[in-house]
């Protein structure tokens, strides 16, 4: 198998790889949030700054995954 095949195979999935982890990541995050909010109404502003942060280092993550992906794919 030449590494442009394999390389071809590999940036897709990986990148749906990166794509479901961030969904994830990013549904409990605001699952968590949410609950906090619920139980410490009075603490939503700093949950939410919080929340917002997380928010997105998990989509720069996701990012640098795109990224990478359009970088190989000029290798190609």
């Amino acid at each position: 198998m030449d590494y442009k095949v394999a390389l071809a195979l590999a940036m897709p999935l990986g990148l749906g790889l990166a794509a479901f982890g961030s969904a994830l990541g990013l549904g409990k995050a605001v699952a968590a949030a949410m609950d906090a909010t619920g139980r410490q109404p009075e603490a939503s502003t700093k949950i939410l700054i919080n929340m917002a942060t997380g928010c997105a280092f998990i989509e720069a993550l996701t990012i640098y995954a795109l990224v990478f992906a359009f970088v190989l794919a000029g290798k190609l």
